[in-house]
């Protein structure tokens, strides 16, 4: 059934113009809105939905999630407290991705997609790791996804961290997936990732039309690593091989890079997504974007589901940091937009909308929109979520699944997933 959102003040996501019309939204993935200055003759066939008073504009896209991640909130600390981040890495998220089963993956999943609706999130960038469970894995994330209504693009991290064996076993389940699925070719990171490791995955993404997603320059290390054992720097290499011939590439962080290394970037048709929050809580650095060029995307590298927060945190920090402004900061949020659009990627056209319940003390209008956006609008003014132009969250309920039942679920996995990192897998 069609929706009609009536009475609400419509914001085009790119020229931030205002708009009072009543907005007839279409069903589909390719669906279309349509504006209205009267209702139609005949609504019996809508659900019309009353947006006096609220503003609706195309909902938001996650530039970098970790799925993974969702049963980490609240747990304790490691066995062994991390000094550095490839300590952190080894004692904490490689201990608790070793961990999950298939009904933690399936949790993780659930619980990160209704948290993303609610935020106004209905397009998610992923990159998954369970190296105990590999095989089906992101079919699991993709079907949990749709059952709470949110689109996806997902990979699965191949990495030669567990050996040659499990490295395969990521490279079938990507040309699994990639078989009957849109999705991209994930790689952990330069320093877990092997010569013929990475070449087979450029081969895949050759195959499949597909691109690399892939941490880089996260941390010092990762450099320090490339250039001892490949005796060049880590973009150096990925050009080498060719993965930034990929208009579908993503690269991740890119935090510690020279100059030399942000023009091939530039010169490049691939994106680059920032993760300012994870960042800061590994301790590794800042993010730059000046000489990268304009395709800067912004994610949440697993810390939330929230993207007007990681918006903001880009700005903020970036004071000091970054090239950063109002205008600046809004593109990199919209970038993930353009990203998919650009790729002919499906799951996010017109019809996917956020109702924002913003009743602001000031004037609010185009010529001010960016001041609100930094330091007004944020996820606890998101009523209504439209995904492919079905209402997915309705007053601040999902619509689709029974979160408290999963809420309950999750809760009780998290629990039997610490137990399993502290005792050892």
């Amino acid at each position: 059934m069609a929706i009609l959102l009536t009475n609400g003040t419509y914001i085009h996501p790119e020229t931030l113009e205002f708009s009072s019309k009543h907005i007839l939204v279409h069903e589909g993935l390719e669906g279309k809105i349509e504006l209205l200055n009267q209702l139609p003759d005949d609504v019996s066939n809508l659900n019309i939905i009353d947006c006096k008073g609220k503003y609706v504009t195309q909902s938001f896209v996650c530039g970098h999630h970790h799925v993974y991640s969702a049963l980490a909130r609240g747990m304790g600390a490691p066995k062994v407290i991390p000094k550095n981040f490839n300590e952190i890495l080894q004692y904490v998220w490689w201990t608790l991705d070793t961990c999950l089963d298939v009904e933690m993956i399936e949790a993780s999943a659930l619980t990160t997609a209704m948290a993303c609706i609610k935020n106004g999130v209905t397009f998610v960038i992923d990159h998954h790791a369970s190296p105990n469970y590999i095989k089906g894995s992101l079919d699991i994330i993709a079907r949990a996804f749709e059952q709470v209504g949110a689109s996806h693009l997902l990979c699965y991290e191949i990495t030669d961290r567990g050996g040659l064996e499990k490295a395969q076993q990521g490279l079938d389940e990507t040309a699994q997936y990639l078989s009957s699925r849109q999705g991209l070719v994930g790689l952990h990171a330069s320093f877990t990732v092997s010569y013929d490791t990475l070449q087979k995955a450029v081969s895949l993404a050759k195959e499949y039309k597909s691109g690399i997603h892939i941490h880089v320059a996260e941390a010092e290390s990762d450099q320090e690593h490339c250039v001892e054992h490949y005796h060049k720097r880590i973009v150096e290499r990925l050009q080498q091989h060719g993965m930034l011939d990929f208009e579908k590439t993503i690269l991740g962080h890119c935090l510690h890079l020279n100059d030399a290394e942000k023009e091939l970037i530039r010169n490049s048709p691939c994106w680059v997504v920032q993760n300012t929050e994870s960042n800061l809580n590994n301790n590794v650095g800042y993010f730059n974007g000046a000489g990268l060029g304009s395709n800067i995307m912004v994610g949440t590298d697993g810390m939330h589901s929230d993207m007007l927060r990681s918006a903001k945190a880009a700005f903020f920090v970036g004071q000091r940091f970054d090239n950063i402004n109002y205008e600046s900061v809004y593109q990199r949020f919209r970038n993930a937009d353009r990203y998919l659009k650009t790729n002919g990627f499906n799951g996010h056209s017109a019809n996917n909308l956020v109702v924002l319940d913003y009743d602001t003390p000031t004037a609010f209008g185009q010529d001010n929109f960016l001041g609100h956006f930094v330091f007004g609008l944020n996820a606890a003014h998101v009523r209504h979520v439209v995904s492919k132009g079905e209402m997915v969250l309705k007053d601040k309920v999902l619509t689709r699944i029974d979160e408290g039942a999963v809420l309950e679920q999750s809760r009780m996995l998290s629990k039997r997933l610490w137990k399993k990192m502290q005792v050892g897998y």
